[in-house]
């Protein structure tokens, strides 16, 4: 198979991962007029930029995609994965750097009894790492 259709599609995924990703924090927060937590703001510091990252990356492919996307997607599953521990309450309340606004362990959905807002953000970000990884890996073994 041709690298470069291979890559255009992992891209692609990506786009449409961080689209939605950023699209549905939106919905929730400016249509259900959800307030977000301190720890979303976080999380969604380093996801909306990732949608322009993929978006000229489509539109003008780089090789270096990987070291401009991998800077945001590491430290946004990092905050990802904290806020899923507090929201499965392996890591107490007290410790959490929520001390102003609304508390980040509060629970705006709760889809199937363990699907949260944190946990949608988790799956974006590790669908986009795992995207990445496997992308630079054909990148990398084809050289």
């Amino acid at each position: 198979m041709n690298s470069k259709i291979i890559n255009s599609n992992i891209v692609l995924f990506c786009f449409i991962i961080a689209s939605c990703s950023t699209l549905g924090s939106l919905f929730f927060s400016e249509i259900m007029e959800f307030i977000p937590c301190s720890m979303c703001w976080y999380q969604r510091i380093f996801m909306y930029p990732l949608v322009l990252i993929f978006l000229v990356s489509l539109l003008y492919p780089d090789k270096q995609l990987f070291k401009y996307s991998i800077v945001l997607v590491i430290p946004g599953l990092f905050f990802a994965i904290y806020h899923n521990l507090l929201m499965f309450k392996i890591i107490p309340e007290s410790i959490v750097p929520c001390v102003q606004g609304v508390p980040c362990s509060t629970e705006y959905i709760d889809w199937f009894g363990f699907v949260t807002i944190p946990l949608l953000s988790f799956i974006g970000y590790f669908l986009i790492l795992v995207a990445l990884v496997y992308g630079n890996k054909k990148v990398m073994n084809e050289k």
